[in-house]
């Protein structure tokens, strides 16, 4: 383990101005809190921010982890930090301390496996941001555990389950090794105290002995490397516990079984010289079949470079080999801080990115994060409900998660619903691929769009493949249907004025004509009107003072029945029309309404409108009802709610047909993957509306069919 970090560490400069005041402005704040783990909140604070300084993260990063305890006290965090601090240090506490609580959630819920998964996933969309997040969390997992050591306390059972889980493999993918073997160290002694305790002791009886074996080893590579003309730089380590014992599990080993408890690195200065330097250690001790490894030629997954060979050294005993440069064992010694410490030299970075700039660090870190969370999802023996979803990267580096099966248009719209309808085109790592490019995780795809335009209908066709999420789905025929309606209403609103025109009443108010038709707006007029839902003639009816037209034949009552008539009792010759709102036909029960001018409006008993009146004009109310049935067609709406799909309307309209029902009018709308159909269709008599509603139930994807 680790020898503990200094809880304050030299800065300069700026740093130091930043840092103090940071310090300064947190110490009031937090005077007297104390954290869940039973720790000072400044000496956490202090201690995450030394961590911080050790792996060579940058001042902002270092001075929030003051602030983001401190954000925890304030009234007013944003506004308070963003005058104090500026707006990136204020956002990056935010940040910080909102992922502590997402963090808190996932722990409550769920089962270990689940909570991991999902603790994961809350990293992942954290590092989408900003990588500081997650360093300023892996920091403070980090002055946790060292608090429990200093304090001889005793974590609870999950903490150090999500160390071993979560952090430590967190630490590891970004190449913060020794983050990631004193976290495991750490745990390591809460989680297995008995095999803690036992290996800890049998390293510490042998300490004298390995460094020995060490010193004497060290030497004499030295001595063969300098006759070689290679200089090099060599130390030695012993094995970390928690990695001995896990190699003890995978192998059924004994604790003396294991063969590289000792180890030596070697830092050259250029790649060529590593291998010579193999080539003399294998020379001058002899090396053990299948155990040696070249991850200079294959880096291992998280970019980490290095030569690995086992030898027997001075008196036949186990030792391991590590050859690298200097700049790969800068990557290995501080991961994420390789990138900051060499992006102006340009020095490759993992496997082979170039760390030119913070961004080209950051794209590619994210592949890694990525990578470590398929890593997670493969050793959990069951499913996840995350294992149906990729994540891929945007130009920005900023993660975005997308259902299986997701192309580069379901990419676009899940970034902004314009883009989507702009989309003409996509790269993905840099190359231009077709719209119906199923995405994978770790993928980064940017978007070529047109300055204005819409979606194609092909993009609906799920034989090309261009759509995965139904959500995008579902914006794409939002736009057709906006489109449409944009165009029947301009069809309609020229038709109206014209007709206004046409009359002379092109000073009559738009709202003032909708309204006395019984709509609710002028958009809906020019709806109506430029679908024919609404014949114009019956709009010329109205301007001239004459009755509008009812969708069914005017009848006239009387005191006796009269063929397909109303019996309007007690009033000769009166008028009658059916009412737009409700649509009656026999043998409904119905009402009457006496009109001004306009004769007596017939509805239905049920209809709402019918009992507004009732209560407002109740004296207005007239008795009615139905006279002998004839050959007299009567409009009646019938509405379907299904889920949308291509070819509902015409498996519908084929039910109507079978039914033989005629169709006079059709009003669609969707919304949220589902289908609101409002049919008119012509009826003598309701006898067969019962069966035709059956038929449209059994229609594949109706969940409702009923009369309006």
């Amino acid at each position: 383990m680790s020898e503990a970090t200094p809880t304050t560490a030299p800065d300069g400069g700026a740093d130091d101005a930043l840092l103090d005041k940071a310090r300064a402005f947190s110490a009031a704040l937090l005077d007297g809190v104390v954290l869940d783990t039973g720790e000072a909140a400044l000496q956490h604070a202090a201690g995450t921010c030394a961590i911080l300084h050790a792996i060579g993260a940058d001042r902002a990063t270092r001075a929030c982890a003051y602030l983001s305890q401190a954000a925890g006290q304030l009234a007013k965090p944003d506004e308070q930090l963003t005058k104090a601090f500026g707006p990136e240090l204020a956002r990056l506490a935010r940040e910080n301390l909102g992922l502590v609580e997402l963090l808190r959630s996932a722990r409550r819920g769920g089962s270990a496996q689940h909570g991991h998964q999902e603790l994961m996933r809350r990293l992942l969309l954290a590092f989408s941001s900003d990588l500081r997040v997650v360093l300023l969390r892996l920091a403070s997992r980090l002055q946790s555990l060292r608090h429990y050591a200093a304090a001889g306390a005793t974590p609870d059972a999950e903490l150090t389950q999500e160390s071993l889980q979560v952090y430590a493999p967190l630490a590891n993918r970004l190449g913060l090794w020794q983050i990631k073997w004193e976290i495991e160290d750490l745990a390591f002694r809460w989680a297995e105290p008995r095999a803690w305790a036992q290996i800890t002791d049998w390293l510490a009886r042998r300490a004298s002995q390995r460094e020995a074996l060490i010193a004497q080893a060290s030497a004499q590579l030295q001595t063969a490397l300098h006759g070689h003309g290679i200089a090099a730089r060599i130390s030695g380590r012993s094995k970390h516990a928690y990695s001995i014992w896990r190699k003890m599990r995978g192998k059924s080993l004994r604790l003396e079984d294991v063969m590289d408890l000792l180890a030596l690195r070697v830092i050259v200065d250029r790649v060529e010289q590593c291998y010579a330097t193999l080539s003399i250690v294998h020379e001058l001790w002899t090396p053990l079949d299948a155990e040696y490894d070249d991850y200079i030629a294959r880096p291992k997954p998280n970019g980490y470079q290095s030569l690995h060979t086992v030898v027997r050294g001075p008196r036949e005993l186990p030792i391991e080999i590590q050859i690298r440069t200097e700049a790969m064992h800068a990557h290995a010694e501080q991961g994420v801080a390789a990138h900051w410490a060499y992006k102006e030299a340009g020095v490759q970075g993992y496997k082979g990115v170039s760390a030119a700039s913070r961004y080209d660090a950051q794209i590619a870190l994210a592949r890694q994060l990525l990578a470590l969370r398929r890593e997670l999802a493969e050793q959990g023996a069951a499913a996840t409900p995350f294992d149906d979803h990729v994540y891929v990267l945007t130009p920005q580096a900023r993660i975005v998660e997308l259902q299986t099966g997701a192309t580069p248009i379901d990419f676009a719209y899940a970034l902004h619903t314009e883009l989507g309808h702009r989309c003409r085109g996509a790269r993905i790592d840099g190359a231009l691929l077709p719209l119906n490019t199923v995405l994978r995780s770790g993928q980064t795809v940017e978007i070529v769009a047109a300055k204005q335009g819409g979606p194609s209908r092909d993009w609906l066709n799920p034989e090309l493949g261009f759509l995965h999420s139904a959500r995008s789905r579902a914006k794409v025929r939002a736009w057709f249907n906006a489109q449409a309606l944009e165009q029947t209403q301009a069809a309609g609103r020229a038709a109206v004025e014209k007709l206004l025109q046409r009359e002379g009443r092109s000073g009559l108010g738009l709202q003032e004509l909708a309204s006395g038709l019984g709509l609710r707006s002028p958009e809906q007029l020019f709806e109506r009107a430029g679908s024919d839902a609404l014949p114009l003639r019956q709009i010329e009816q109205f301007l001239r003072g004459a009755p509008s037209a009812p969708s069914a034949p005017e009848l006239r009552a009387g005191r006796a029945h009269q063929p397909g008539g109303v019996l309007v009792v007690g009033v000769d010759s009166l008028m009658t029309q059916l009412a737009r709102c409700c649509k009656p036909a026999p043998p409904d029960p119905i009402i009457g309404f006496v009109t001004r001018g306009k004769g007596v409006s017939v509805h239905r008993a049920g209809c709402p409108n019918a009992r507004n009146l009732q209560q407002q004009h109740g004296e207005r109310v007239i008795a009615v009802s139905w006279g002998e049935s004839g050959d007299e067609i009567y409009p009646v709406d019938i509405a379907v709610e299904a889920s949308d799909r291509q070819g509902l309307l015409r498996d519908i309209s084929e039910v109507f047909s079978k039914a033989k029902i005629n169709v006079i009018g059709v009003h669609t709308q969707s919304r949220d993957e589902l289908a609101h159909m409002l049919f008119t269709v012509e009826l003598r008599g309701l006898e067969r509306l019962p069966a035709a509603l059956d038929m449209l139930r059994d229609v594949p994807g109706v969940r409702r069919a009923s009369r309006r």
